[in-house]
């Protein structure tokens, strides 16, 4: 039997039961990694997986939100969707968080869940469980494949639809049976090719609002990164002369200390700006949900919102501006066609100024021998250990809020957080794909006590699979987020509280890595130190400050 897709790209034949026929496709979409839990449902899945020459690695976890994470964290790191396979009933539904973050954070990713047997369904199945209904409205597409012969061309599909902007994750069920049935299948590789060439008059128009501009601000977002960008991008923003804001994987596209990286001068660029074009991101709670300006008697600022794609742009606002397409594409017609006015050379001098400013602060707060241990110390520590090329992942609240004020990565794509959709447990998934995709960096993950307590088992997978990672536990004992923020509205907090000084490292230990206690702040620096020089996943797990609660305006920013 034949059968072909509208969304085929591999070109060939396949041959086998269903699972080898899911692995082949995976391994032409670049697929090297399969992360799972072992559950029978998949596995023809992982037979596929480790016959054929060169095999898939099978990286097997202790949560399957672990597994998703990690394929999603290879998607944000080789902008090339992960995949994670993962078994029936509460193997998929332990996944719906981790879909959900890819969702929010535009993450390539593909997830395949095994599924009861079609032949006895409706019987009361082990697991049977109608699936991809849960995953509708946070996947491209979520859905069953009944026929053998059609698991090469879904899968192919679903990586075809996960890598094309805008990215996001796609989820996919394959009955039992299905997966174990024989079956031969033709492909002919003919796939639709995208048009991303942006609206020349869109482009236009945002050239002539930035040569108007008197107080302009560029925002580079995530997307900048994923759509491969990030180059053109800070080759825009010097020919522009104009002050930059990043913010996801976004950082890093201007490196820390660069003249227009405006981040320590938020407040100031984006209250006092008179127009704002934010590239790659969405107008969210992070940006104030695009109203700008405002600031000391200003007035609003203009917006400008550009996307990799059409359905991204935003709606609950009026645009003064708006172009979707291929970033490059935008970003170099727009800096082609404007011609910013020199008023624009004396407002980024302003900016500037106070960025510089607000960098002499930290470094009081960065070398403060305060005990108990304020956040910054640690940041300050650790900022001298960190190489250019170095991995850092958060996954926290306030102990990761403070890592995003202190911490400037040298380069795009290497910071990594949970995003928009604030689900804590990514570090240790993460920790795992930076491992993998950037083999000779440095990773670091840090973490919330809060935070940590999600995933900790997974230290297991570091161990088993011998990935090195260098972790580091704000441990304040409270849930910081939430603790400050019921004193302030109710006078006084319940269940915000966590063991003071839980020995988190103790449990990395008998795991089988490192790890240490630190209450001294002159020791977090020989901790790290030894923590990187360890070569095995090792947590320094550092009291802080109980008190010490990171600034916020709103709760949730």
């Amino acid at each position: 039997m034949g059968t072909s897709s509208s969304f085929s790209s591999f070109s060939g034949r396949l041959a086998g039961h269903g699972g080898a026929h899911a692995v082949e496709i995976a391994r032409h979409h670049g697929v090297d990694t399969m992360f799972t839990l072992s559950g029978g449902h998949v596995f023809p899945i992982y037979d596929g997986a480790v016959k054929p020459e060169p095999a898939v690695r099978l990286l097997d976890v202790r949560h399957e939100q672990t597994a998703v994470f990690a394929a999603e964290g290879v998607g944000k790191l080789t902008r090339r969707a992960g995949w994670a396979v993962v078994t029936a009933g509460p193997g998929v539904t332990n996944a719906v968080s981790g879909v959900a973050t890819a969702h929010f954070n535009g993450s390539p990713l593909v997830v395949v869940g095994g599924r009861a047997p079609d032949s006895r369904w409706g019987q009361g199945l082990l697991q049977e469980l109608d699936q991809p209904p849960l995953f509708a409205p946070i996947t491209k597409r979520a859905w069953t494949v009944h026929e053998t012969a059609g698991i090469g061309p879904a899968v192919d599909e679903a990586f075809t639809l996960a890598n094309s902007a805008h990215r996001g994750p796609v989820f996919l069920d394959v009955p039992m049976d299905r997966l174990y049935d024989q079956a031969e299948v033709e492909l002919d590789g003919r796939g639709p090719a995208a048009d991303r060439a942006p609206d020349p008059e869109a482009v236009a128009g945002i050239a002539r609002l930035l040569g108007e501009a008197r107080r302009p601000v560029l925002v580079y977002g995530s997307d900048v990164w994923l759509d491969g960008a990030e180059r053109t991008a800070l080759e825009v923003a010097e020919e522009l002369g104009v002050p930059v804001i990043t913010n996801g994987q976004g950082r890093g596209v201007l490196p820390g200390g660069h003249p227009l990286l405006a981040n320590r001068a938020r407040g100031l660029a984006l209250g006092n700006a008179d127009l704002v074009v934010v590239v790659g991101t969405p107008l969210d709670f992070r940006l104030n949900h695009g109203l700008f300006g405002g600031r000391d008697g200003a007035p609003p600022a203009k917006t400008v919102h550009v996307t990799d794609s059409p359905a991204r742009l935003a709606t609950h606002l009026t645009l003064a501006g708006a172009a979707s397409g291929d970033l490059s594409l935008v970003l170099r017609g727009i800096a082609d066609g404007a011609k910013p006015g020199p008023e624009v050379e004396r407002w980024r001098a302003s900016v500037s100024e106070t960025a510089a400013a607000a960098a002499a602060t930290d470094r009081e707060a960065l070398g403060s021998g305060s005990a108990p241990i304020h956040p910054a110390r640690i940041y300050g520590e650790l900022n001298r250990l960190l190489d250019d090329d170095a991995v850092v992942i958060g996954d926290g609240g306030d102990f990761v809020s403070y890592a995003g004020k202190y911490i400037e990565p040298a380069k795009p794509g290497n910071w990594l957080d949970p995003g928009p959709f604030g689900c804590l447990g990514t570090g240790m998934g993460y920790s795992v794909a930076a491992r993998l995709s950037r083999p000779s960096s440095q990773v670091v993950a840090l973490f919330g006590d809060g935070a940590i307590g999600f995933s900790l088992a997974d230290v297991d997978t570091l161990v088993r699979h011998r990935l090195p990672v260098v972790m580091v536990c704000g441990n304040n004992g409270v849930w910081g987020l939430e603790k400050a923020p019921m004193r302030m509205i109710y006078g006084y907090d319940v269940i915000a509280d966590l063991t003071p000084q839980t020995r988190y490292d103790e449990v990395v230990r008998a795991l089988g890595g490192g790890g240490e206690l630190v209450t001294d702040p002159a020791e977090i620096g020989p901790a790290l130190r030894r923590a990187f020089d360890s070569g095995v996943p090792y947590l320094v797990n550092i009291a802080t400050d109980p008190e010490n609660v990171y600034p916020r305006k709103t709760m949730g920013v």
